[in-house]
């Protein structure tokens, strides 16, 4: 498949026309989505319509010109239904688009679909959807990584050659490296999140998948920058992602927290970071130890402060307002039939967790300790970046798992997310990109950590990598 930008400049040229390329990626999905479960929606019909209307356009095109795009189904395109993975939305389709697809749009994309995703963005595998599993194309045995499984697999398919995710503790990195391909998470308040349907808000971030890391600088460009209707979205004189992608590693220094490694990671996960480090030592870089004390607790921290913030999200949904309602007799009865019915188990104990985190009695002891050491965890990434200009990680500590495998065991599950979660507590961009397959075929994925706002640092890094042979040969 043709990445974004050498498939627009193909439109633009007049290789393909907008229309044959969103109706290649709509036979694709037709051929081979049965067997993948990547698209919850559709949308073969408004696609159609708009890429003919590029095609009939006579002003500049725009940098993403008739590119077939998929969007994970928490973030809301009008007049498409959004489901967010769960039951209690129903049919409801939402009047209004989400600010990061709206400039999307406006650079000339095609939304094709929406993606299959854990309800509520609540997941580490895809497997805790309404709409059933998302397998992973490498292996359909296996799960795709979560909580944006549908976006990670329909770009590693081939069936958009970018899509967006959301990414609260991990949810677009750790699929991105199970699936082979790139995925970013930017800086919190770098990219609106207005549209995103909300599961803990002060981590939420969208991000894009795509399939070289030029692509996905693009489109985090493109979407970026402050907007009025999000408070969070902080305006900001960022340095252009595509600026810097030449510049390469020589000369910077890049950190490794050694300490994190000395146990629970496969040692072919292992091995695949260690070549691409040795890689970037050719190339000029320096390697760093550096110590990060506090990140065993982030996922205690994680799952106390994003179930919390979960908690007061989803009260808004008790079906009076719109999506689904049971029937009930009287008031109370209605709310309890109605999130009964419409939320699923891992929602359930997300939203009892957080509540009792909250509760009266038990906030200080939680929720605020959770906080409080959720400082320390952003002290540790300043005091590390004092040493080191990126931090590396593996994005995931296995190759992915089988399906079902971790379903019965949630503790196993959250620990699929050990080596995200911090750089979500602390709000810094961080991609993973592909390094190596494991023996048996399997993608395993390096991440990039940056300062917060210096998310064109983890592009040129990870494009100076990629140039360098960092990717899927072993």
């Amino acid at each position: 498949m043709l990445t974004a930008i050498a498939l627009r400049n193909s439109i633009v040229n007049g290789e393909f026309t907008a229309e044959s390329a969103v109706r290649s990626a709509l036979g694709a999905i037709e051929a081979r989505d049965s067997s993948l479960n990547a698209f919850i929606t559709v949308a073969a019909d408004a696609a159609l319509e708009r890429a003919r209307a590029l095609d009939q356009r006579r002003e500049t095109p725009g940098p993403l010109h008739g590119v077939p795009i998929a969007i994970k189904d928490t973030i809301c395109v009008r007049g498409v239904r959004a489901t967010a993975g769960s039951r209690i939305l129903g049919d409801w389709a939402p009047p209004y688009t989400a600010t990061a697809v709206d400039r999307l749009e406006a650079a000339g994309a095609v939304v094709i679909g929406k993606t299959n995703c854990d309800e509520f963005a609540m997941g580490s595998s895809t497997e805790h959807s309404a709409f059933g599993p998302t397998r992973n194309p490498w292996d359909t045995s296996r799960i795709p990584g979560g909580s944006s499984g549908g976006s990670a697999v329909a770009v590693a398919a081939g069936f958009a050659p970018i899509a967006l995710g959301t990414d609260t503790g991990g949810s677009v990195r750790q699929p991105a490296a199970l699936c082979g391909v790139v995925g970013m998470k930017p800086t919190y308040g770098r990219v609106s999140r207005y549209g995103l349907i909300a599961f803990a808000s002060s981590l939420d971030q969208i991000g894009p998948f795509a399939t070289s890391v030029q692509d996905a600088a693009l489109v985090q460009d493109v979407m970026g920058g402050a907007d009025p209707r999000d408070a969070t979205c902080v305006p900001s004189e960022a340095t252009p992602c595509v600026s810097r992608l030449d510049a390469g590693v020589r000369g910077l220094r890049i950190g490794v927290p050694r300490h994190l490694l000395e146990s629970g990671v496969d040692a072919e996960v292992l091995a695949s970071l260690n070549r691409a480090l040795d890689r970037s030592r050719d190339l000029g870089a320096s390697i760093a130890e550096i110590e990060l004390p506090h990140t065993r607790y982030a996922i205690p921290v994680y799952y106390l402060v994003a179930t919390a913030e979960a908690s007061s999200n989803l009260a808004r949904y008790d079906g009076v307002r719109y999506g689904m309602r049971a029937d009930g007799d009287g008031l109370s009865q209605m709310y309890d039939r109605t999130r009964n019915q419409g939320f699923g188990a891992e929602v359930k104990r997300r939203l009892m967790l957080g509540t009792y985190a909250l509760s009266a009695g038990y906030y200080d002891a939680f929720y605020a300790k959770a906080q409080a050491v959720r400082q320390l965890i952003r002290g540790d990434f300043n005091t590390a970046f004092s040493s080191a200009d990126v931090i590396a990680l593996p994005t995931s500590p296995t190759p992915a798992f089988p399906l079902g495998d971790r379903l019965d065991d949630p503790l196993q599950m959250y620990l699929a997310d050990i080596f995200t979660v911090g750089a979500s507590l602390a709000g810094l961009p961080a991609i993973s990109q592909p390094c190596g397959l494991t023996a048996g075929g399997l993608p395993v994925g390096l991440q990039i950590i940056g300062r917060a706002w210096e998310d064109a640092t983890v592009f040129q890094v990870a494009a100076g990598l990629e140039r360098a042979g960092v990717g899927l040969g072993r």
